[in-house]
């Protein structure tokens, strides 16, 4: 067979191949729509509209829009292993699997009154979901969106709370943290229709967040009660929790809290970790061997998001209204702002491609995405979006606790 037959022949194998696996959602035009990758896209939350933009982040552009997915007004996302297919939680209590490639809705259920995230397991096979109402999280096939089982939040009978902070980790594992009752549950899916769940009590007031590290070793909740963090360490043979940062706002007048941070917006840089203190124009770092504070960083607001760029050489920061059309840039090794930047009214969401080449930021109020050189500051492009917010790429299909 002659060399260019030959390949004929597999690009027009390659193309029927995509074309059914995507369900003749469309046609396949060409040899090289067929074998485009995944691993350069992701998504853009357009909350008002209850819609999302597929981009590529390597150009960067908009691909296509998908549109009817609910209450996107605090819309997170996960993606499966393969980086196909994107897993959004609406505020609605929607779940929504959409095919990021042909840019359709494969499946959208409404699981419960309101959700407020959720993760996928390790093995991309089940997507858990934490609900505000009813408390507790519920667990679904990945494939099908069929449910699997719930876990209630209850904490005293007939009370449930609610959950957040939820991430994966390793071994079909889900940790979250119950809001009202002040614990953390370890649930072990591997039997995904009867999980086994360690209740971990007493880990402090009010936890509204969490997060793990990449490693997966480390779990840490937020405390909106206290001053402080709750820490799970996920390798002991016997998890427990401990607090730490305890009362870094000790004696020191209290702000009101205009809008609580994300611990999922954090930064790892070496032997430190930057933290958003609650309330406060500080960021908290503690060294990531001893969990002791390390020091802190006066910044320009109360911080929501602090996120290391991927290499951790400098972290970015964006803040709470109404100082909220601001970013700044850490270094961190000196642990001091070398750079800031007004990108315009309600910056509220960033997302680095996946080496940190660039980062990009959403303008809510201005309608629009921008793009920024990670090196230089400067911005290198801009796409419209009907308010922005969560900016989600397909690279956190391989990262724990993404």
């Amino acid at each position: 067979m002659k060399r260019r037959a030959f390949l004929g022949g597999v690009a027009g194998l390659a193309c029927g191949t995509a074309a059914a696996a995507a369900k003749k959602a469309s046609a396949c035009e060409g040899v090289e729509a067929a074998l485009s990758g995944t691993g350069d896209l992701g998504l853009i939350v357009e909350r008002a509209d209850g819609s999302i933009l597929v981009v590529n982040t390597s150009r960067p552009q908009v691909v296509s829009k998908v549109e009817n997915l609910g209450d996107l007004s605090h819309a997170s996302a996960v993606f499966s292993r393969d980086q196909r297919f994107a897993y959004l939680f609406g505020r609605d209590g929607g779940l929504s699997k959409v095919d990021l490639v042909s840019a359709r809705i494969e499946t959208r259920v409404i699981q419960a009154g309101n959700s407020i995230g959720g993760a996928i397991s390790d093995d991309g096979t089940i997507i858990a979901v934490a609900n505000y109402e009813p408390g507790g999280v519920r667990l679904f096939d990945a494939e099908t969106l069929a449910p699997l089982t719930e876990i209630a939040a209850e904490y005293a009978p007939g009370v449930r709370s609610k959950t957040v902070g939820i991430a994966d980790v390793p071994g079909r594992r889900f940790v979250f943290s119950l809001y009202d009752a002040g614990e953390i549950w370890i649930a072990d899916c591997a039997n995904p229709s009867k999980p086994a769940v360690q209740r971990l009590k007493n880990i402090g007031r009010l936890p509204y967040d969490g997060l793990v590290t990449p490693s997966g070793r480390h779990y840490f909740a937020g405390l909106f009660g206290e001053d402080g963090l709750a820490h799970v360490d996920l390798w002991a043979p016997e998890p427990e929790a401990r607090k730490i940062l305890v009362g870094y706002g000790k004696g020191e007048e209290k702000l009101p809290v205009y809008k609580m941070p994300h611990l999922r917006g954090w930064a790892q840089a070496g032997d430190r970790l930057l933290l958003p203190a609650i309330g406060r124009h500080e960021v908290l770092v503690a060294d990531s061997r001893t969990l002791d504070e390390a020091g802190r960083i006066q910044v320009h607001g109360q911080p929501v998001f602090i996120v290391a760029r991927p290499d951790g050489r400098h972290a970015w920061v964006i803040f709470a209204h109404p100082r909220n059309d601001t970013v700044q840039v850490i270094d961190t090794v000196a642990l001091r702002v070398i750079h800031e930047m007004r990108p315009g009214p309600a910056v509220l969401h960033m997302e680095f491609t996946p080496r940190g080449h660039q980062v990009w930021i959403s303008v809510r109020d201005a309608d629009r995405v921008d793009v920024y050189d990670t090196q230089t500051f400067a911005k290198v492009a801009e796409l419209p979006a009907r308010k922005p917010s969560g900016i989600f790429f397909t690279a956190r299909a391989q990262r724990i606790g993404m």
